[in-house]
């Protein structure tokens, strides 16, 4: 950077310094805002994306289990095995199917929860800059 004299007084040159300080720091403080608000949008949708998966775990249990279990029961009658052990087996076995598959979407929203992680990337690369451009004006 060039040294050049300015032939403006110090009050005014140090007013003029606060005044772009005070403006940086308005728009910092504005752009943090706004980043925050961007991160929440994300995280409510990733949420969003949580409870429709819950909410589907909960009909799959409720619509497919006595379906299936009655299925595998006559399944596993047909098989040889006494009705009231072939109820409690597949009765056994879709819950643990069933389980398996809401574990699946719910490990799938919360992952996405952990991959909207709220940071403040461009506030602080900009924040980084107006400090050195600070550095610069007062050197």
């Amino acid at each position: 950077m060039a040294n050049h004299r300015d032939e403006r007084p110090l009050t005014e040159l140090m007013t003029g310094l606060v005044a772009d300080i005070s403006g940086l720091f308005r728009k910092e403080i504005d752009l943090a805002k706004a980043e925050a608000s961007e991160n929440l949008n994300r995280a409510v949708g990733s949420l969003e994306t949580l409870l429709v998966g819950l909410i589907f775990a909960i009909g799959a249990v409720g619509v497919l289990l006595s379906a299936v279990v009655q299925g595998l029961g006559a399944f596993l009658v047909a098989q040889g095995m006494t009705e009231a052990n072939a109820d409690a087996l597949s009765a056994a076995i879709v819950g643990v199917v069933v389980a398996l598959l809401a574990w699946a979407m719910i490990s799938r929203g919360l992952s996405a929860l952990k991959g909207s992680s709220i940071q403040f990337d461009r506030t602080a690369a900009s924040l980084q800059r107006d400090a050195n451009v600070v550095k610069e004006r007062l050197q």
